[in-house]
């Protein structure tokens, strides 16, 4: 399983794939080992958990995207993302979410994916925006958004 764009090669993670990638200034992070974990337990996990943000023309991780769990009854996931210091304010996030979203709606279980980041989070506010996410409330300093799939 492995999502493409232009520039980016977008890729479940796993224990295999971190041994075979460069992660010069990306950090393995706790959320990656809490999914690795969790997927070692249950490998239907694979897809719903952390994936990882493979600049092409070098073959790095940048960062990484994912969801927060498989669907939930109500037929959504949440999604997240980070991209390393270097590799930001050039569009990469906003590639790559907006591949993974519509890999997840071609899943029959997604109508919705959900997503949320802090209310002074600029460059975040701005890649929600241009995905078309609308923004939906605030609770505490956290902006909701949402993506409802189209039919």
């Amino acid at each position: 399983m492995e999502l493409q764009t232009e520039r980016l090669k977008i890729v479940p993670c796993t224990d295999e794939l971190l041994s075979t990638i460069s992660t010069e200034e990306y950090e393995i992070g706790p959320h990656i080992t809490m999914f690795l974990e969790k997927l070692r337990e249950d490998s239907t996990q694979l897809g719903w958990g952390v994936w990882l943000v493979i600049n092409k023309e070098n073959n790095t991780i940048i960062g990484d995207i994912g969801f927060k769990g498989k669907p939930n009854s109500e037929n959504t996931v949440e999604v997240g993302y980070g991209i390393i210091p270097s590799a930001q304010n050039k569009g990469y996030a906003t590639e790559a979410v907006k591949e993974i979203i519509n890999w997840a709606f071609t899943n029959d279980d997604v109508d919705k994916v959900v997503a949320e980041c802090l209310h002074d989070n600029i460059p975040s506010i701005k890649v929600l925006e241009k995905l078309n996410m609308n923004k939906i409330g605030t609770v505490n300093d956290m902006l909701k958004w949402e993506l409802k799939k189209r039919r």
